[in-house]
């Protein structure tokens, strides 16, 4: 049981609804940026096209192909901080829930019953959550995984730095 009373949500429960919200974040990925992937792809079979017999310039090809290529990557990396930081905080903060949440009827809520949940607790779910993931390799592995050995909230890594625990909310 959670401090509230509440039950704790399970490791399943969690991972389906982590799978969700990622299913999520990826169609919006997607939608956002096949768009410039395909302009950008398009781009370089004109360079390629106009290359003379012996390919092209070495100077042509780093300006023309690889420089837009990874723009448009840093712009995706951007762009998918930004998207995960308004769906996991800014989204999250009214009730508690990711749409992934929601279907599994699971919630954020403090460690501490009398406070409310804050930008500042969910800011810190996804500093270490996402933002920490990107740049330590394996911290996402061992986040997820942290809740099944911790006592006695079963909280991720990303839980214990923010002092937040997920409750099951529904049958």
């Amino acid at each position: 049981m959670a401090p509230n009373g509440q039950p704790l949500a399970s490791f399943g429960d969690r991972l389906i609804a982590y799978l969700i919200d990622t299913a999520v974040a990826m169609a919006v990925t997607m939608v956002l940026f096949l768009p410039v992937f395909a302009l950008v792809f398009v781009r370089m079979i004109d360079e390629f096209e106009q290359a003379g017999p012996n390919g092209p310039e070495p100077a042509e090809l780093w300006t023309g192909v690889f420089l837009p290529l990874l723009a448009a990557e840093l712009g995706v990396l951007l762009l998918m901080l930004v998207f995960y930081w308004v769906y996991h905080v800014e989204y999250a903060r009214r009730t508690g829930q990711t749409l992934g949440k929601k279907v599994m009827k699971l919630r954020i809520v403090p460690v501490q019953p009398d406070a409310a949940l804050s930008r500042g607790m969910l800011g810190k779910r996804w500093a270490v959550e996402f933002a920490g993931g990107m740049f330590v390799p394996f911290l996402n592995y061992l986040d997820g995984f942290w809740q099944l050995w911790d006592k006695p909230w079963q909280q991720c890594l990303h839980d214990k730095f923010a002092g937040t625990v997920v409750v099951k909310v529904g049958p």
